[in-house]
């Protein structure tokens, strides 16, 4: 969403070592992440401001960073990352700020797989269903979300036919706060949450974008700056949605909801979380994180307990539980079960 997402840095931690906590790692750099792709409990990129990059092989011990030649000025709100050498980085931003690159050296050379040719364009998020295919996710266009989808690695990216683009409500779009509005499961099924408008809603297509299906949810909503940030399932059934008002984020309310249906029906969660821009499945748990710190539950969302009151913008984890997250001014955090 074409919106400046705000960055309030608050001071404090609050970790409780009944649940975990989160570990400061160092790397060189001060560019704000909002990219996370967790490929193993020892391999993550992130990406952020300025035509940032980085890489880890060793579980974060070392960060190796970098800038995408010719994309200095570029805001890489999501990477997607399929080993220790291929990433994708997606740049949000009017035009052909929107694009695509993708390293398959791990970041030794960049190759510009997309570069939005419309001036109304704003490209939100990338998701792939396996190494060959993936799709990106743009705001509405006279009225219509814009969807690309490549079938092969990303060396074409070709948009989804008009008549199957789904249209949008009056102020709707998809918040760029995470790279995490947009999610793939299995070999066909992908989802993405909107705000902005009346109501805040989840699309869902079982067949990779060329038929959608769409459920209004609970979570806050009527403003610009309002609604869904964030969703993510742990099966293709099960998953959760988060979000809030950015513009208030410590105000408590309808900013998480759970379905157990693919996404039909949204049951909203205890209403004592506060704006959160990301959520992810770690494993056993849901871990959410915003600009006023970040929150666990280990009850499907029933209740929340506070792990600190640092400021993030996205997590992300491995399938067994290992996980970072990482917010403004080079932060990242890795996760620990301790």
């Amino acid at each position: 969403m074409k919106h400046h997402f705000l960055a309030a840095v608050l001071l404090g931690l609050c970790a409780s070592n009944a649940f975990a906590q989160w570990q400061t790692q160092t790397i060189d750099t001060k560019a704000d992440f909002r990219g996370l792709g967790v490929v193993s409990s020892k391999v993550a990129w992130v990406s952020g401001t300025k035509g940032t990059f980085a890489r880890t092989t060793d579980g974060g011990k070392i960060w190796s960073v970098g800038i995408v030649p010719g994309a200095e000025k570029l805001d890489f709100r999501d990477v997607e990352a399929f080993g220790e050498a291929t990433a994708y980085l997606l740049s949000a931003g009017p035009g052909d700020a929107s694009r695509i690159y993708k390293t398959v050296d791990a970041g030794k050379s960049w190759t510009m797989q997309f570069k939005s040719a419309d001036p109304m364009a704003f490209f939100d998020a990338i998701a792939f269903w396996d190494e060959k295919n993936g799709i990106a996710l743009g705001d509405p266009v006279k009225g219509l979300f814009q969807l690309i989808v490549t079938a092969d690695g990303g060396a074409n990216w070709k948009p989804l036919a008009a008549k199957t683009l789904p249209p949008a409500l009056s102020g709707e779009g998809a918040f760029a706060a995470s790279g995490t509005c947009l999610v793939t499961h299995g070999e066909g099924d992908v989802w993405f949450a909107t705000g902005g408008a009346k109501t805040a809603r989840v699309f869902h297509s079982k067949d990779r974008g060329q038929n959608w299906e769409v459920s209004e949810t609970p979570i806050i909503a009527g403003v610009e700056s309002a609604g869904i940030f964030s969703i993510a399932f742990r099966d293709k059934h099960h998953g959760m949605i988060v979000g809030g008002d950015y513009r208030k984020p410590n105000d408590i309310g309808a900013t998480a909801a759970t379905t157990s249906d693919g996404g039909k029906t949204w049951t909203l969660l205890d209403k004592r979380l506060p704006f959160s821009s990301a959520v992810s499945w770690a494993n056993d748990r849901w871990v959410a994180v915003g600009t006023s710190g970040s929150h666990v539950s280990l009850d499907n969302g029933a209740t929340w307990k506070l792990l600190d009151r640092e400021n993030y913008n996205s997590v992300g984890f491995a399938s067994t539980g290992e996980g970072w997250a990482v917010g403004p001014k080079g932060r990242i955090a890795k996760f620990t079960n301790e």
